[in-house]
């Protein structure tokens, strides 16, 4: 029987509601030289993926000059950061599951494809840094979502095997991640949906069902 040792969470969308914050702090960065993403777009194709991978689809699709990629990827870090300072709040929710998790003696981590700056403010200023026994950054690794190597770390670092494991992932990018690192998953559409009650559900299914590696997707909140 496969037993849950370790739950590793990524952040946007999931333990913090900062999708629009990354959106328009990138906008008013690119606006500065007359680029734009479009909500769509951002929704679509973009969401999940680091800036650095963002730019250089940018480059591709919309010509945006490779030399501008640092000073852009650095004024989006400034503005991100005073979008954190002014809307980054806890969440009784979320505090509460960490911390009743951590009690019952499981494993918390942290693995996103932000910089690290930005997972230190986020966590300090959501007062979740200290129920995480670790958290990974996308400078961590050498390649973000959807490459599986932020949670193969994050499981090793662990020293658990990936079944032992539950990520809690909202986007396509990460989803790809989460699976192709072999841990199971519990997909959520808000972070209103990372609850205490919504991922003791999930444990107790797989632990129950003896799920395989083909059937590790479970979603909650919306559409399932």
């Amino acid at each position: 029987m496969t037993k849950i040792k370790a739950v590793i969470f990524d952040m946007d969308g999931v333990l913090i509601d900062a999708k629009d914050w990354h959106y328009e702090a990138l906008n008013q960065a690119l606006d500065l030289f007359g680029y734009k993403i479009s909500r769509y777009d951002h929704l679509v194709t973009f969401d999940g993926l680091p800036t650095k991978k963002k730019l250089e689809m940018l480059s591709i699709e919309k010509g945006l000059p490779k030399g501008l990629h640092k000073f852009i990827n650095h004024m989006k870090q400034i503005y991100t950061m005073e979008h954190v300072y002014m809307k980054c709040k806890p969440l009784f929710c979320h505090q509460y599951a960490l911390s009743r998790l951590k009690t019952e003696g499981y494993g918390l981590a942290l693995a996103s494809n932000s910089v690290r700056v930005t997972i230190d403010m986020m966590m300090d200023k959501a007062d979740l840094q200290k129920y995480l026994d670790f958290t990974l950054s996308n400078q961590d690794v050498a390649k973000s979502k959807p490459d599986p190597e932020i949670y193969q770390t994050a499981i090793k670092r662990f020293g658990l095997k990936p079944e032992e494991c539950l990520v809690v992932e909202d986007n396509q990018n990460g989803i790809k991640a989460a699976l192709a690192s072999g841990a199971n998953l519990l997909k959520v559409e808000t972070v209103n949906d990372v609850t205490y009650q919504n991922i003791k559900n999930r444990i107790r299914e797989i632990e129950s069902s003896g799920i395989t590696s083909d059937s590790k997707v479970l979603m909650t909140g919306g559409a399932r």
